[in-house]
């Protein structure tokens, strides 16, 4: 019995030892070779190929990753822009049509009280404050740098655009009730009311 608990401990020690190796020896942030030979290839789009690899059919995407990170990128400032809106151009967004919604349900001529009861606060996922090293370049020019490994960019950025997708639900059904509620008051206000909002 006691040679059986020597032998676990040996093992999962063993375990533990080869793990640590690994860990400690594939670093992912490392830029690594990758085979993206295909044969018999055929184009399915500018950047998927059907073809056979090591004897298996697959379908291969390859991207440069530059684009890929700048379509990511896009796609969450266009979501957030969609939610939050955009002051440079002049939009709302979902944030700003809700609370517009809000504040016509709740004036007088609808039996409201005219105070705004919109409270949620604007919360932008991509404010980040950049943390600059600041020295001297290879052309003795002081500059400011920040860095960030491109694995962890891609993967904050995929966490951006879940977070907004969701909300971007969220704000659109909240949206839908609003307008709901507020055509109920306009229709139960009567024809004046309603010619008094435009």
């Amino acid at each position: 019995m006691q040679n059986l608990e020597q032998i676990s401990k040996h093992v999962a020690l063993a375990s533990f030892l080869v793990l640590a190796a690994t860990a400690c020896s594939s670093n992912p942030n490392k830029a690594e070779k990758i085979d993206t030979k295909v044969k018999n290839e055929q184009k399915l789009s500018p950047d998927e190929t059907l073809g056979v690899k090591n004897g298996d059919m697959i379908v291969q995407k390859k991207v440069a990753m530059n684009d890929e990170l700048r379509r990511l990128q896009y796609e969450v400032y266009e979501l957030e822009d969609r939610i939050y809106g955009n002051k440079k151009y002049g939009s709302k967004g979902l944030y700003g049509a809700l609370k517009d919604c809000k504040a016509e349900a709740a004036s007088k001529k609808y039996g409201g009280n005219g105070k705004l009861s919109f409270t949620e606060p604007i919360d932008r996922v991509t404010d980040k404050e950049d943390e600059w090293n600041i020295g001297i370049d290879e052309q003795d020019k002081l500059v400011g740098i920040t860095e960030e490994f491109l694995k962890d960019r891609l993967a904050r950025f995929q966490k951006y655009r879940q977070v907004y997708l969701k909300r971007e639900g969220e704000y659109e059904e909240k949206l839908e009730i609003c307008d709901a509620d507020l055509k109920a008051k306009r229709e139960q206000a009567g024809p004046s009311a309603s010619q008094d909002a435009q």
